[in-house]
């Protein structure tokens, strides 16, 4: 993975109506290796890693790196955004784009937070890379991530057999006005 490019990191919290988008935190470690271990949140994407494991690897404060985002509700974290370049990427249409790419606890579903806390990470990220496109890749049977890819804005550019399963690759333009 790349950076995201000369950007200032970490951006000062991003608020939202009911959320803060911030730099991962000491305190947060508990509730990703929640994300990282539950077998609901990994359904599509290849499983939960073991709990131990993860306890073992992540000593302390989670990776902080640019574009990884905790996503906060009332002084909780409740999943997480990420923004990262992908220049390997397994479909030449994604190649050295940047990828959204989402983790929610299961008791954070079905209230929009998701929706709410990926359009405020992609009008960040057009504020700082102005005009840069953003891809996400997702199964198409992840009916909750196809609706909100098209929430989001994100059309369609391709759809491929990985992992065993069809997935899906939309992509996504900043909306520049001109005068």
């Amino acid at each position: 993975m790349e950076d995201l490019g000369p950007l200032a990191w970490p951006p000062e919290p991003i608020k939202t109506e009911r959320l803060v988008l911030r730099e991962p935190e000491t305190q947060d470690r508990a509730a990703f290796i929640e994300l990282l271990a539950s077998p609901e949140v990994h359904t599509y994407l290849g499983g939960p890693r073991p709990r131990d494991e993860l306890e073992r690897e992540m000593s302390g404060a989670p990776e902080r790196w640019p574009g990884s985002f905790a996503v906060e509700l009332d002084g909780s974290m409740i999943g997480q955004i990420l923004l990262r370049r992908a220049p390997g990427h397994h479909r030449p249409a994604a190649a050295g784009k940047v990828d959204l790419g989402y983790l929610f606890l299961p008791r954070a579903w079905g209230h929009g937070y998701a929706a709410e806390a990926c359009a405020a990470a992609l009008d960040w990220f057009a504020g700082v890379l102005p005009g840069e496109p953003v891809v996400l890749a997702t199964q198409t049977a992840n009916a909750r991530s196809m609706r909100l890819a098209a929430k989001l804005g994100f059309t369609e550019v391709e759809r491929f057999e990985a992992w065993d399963a069809e997935q899906w690759l939309g992509m996504w333009s900043p909306v520049t006005l001109s005068s």
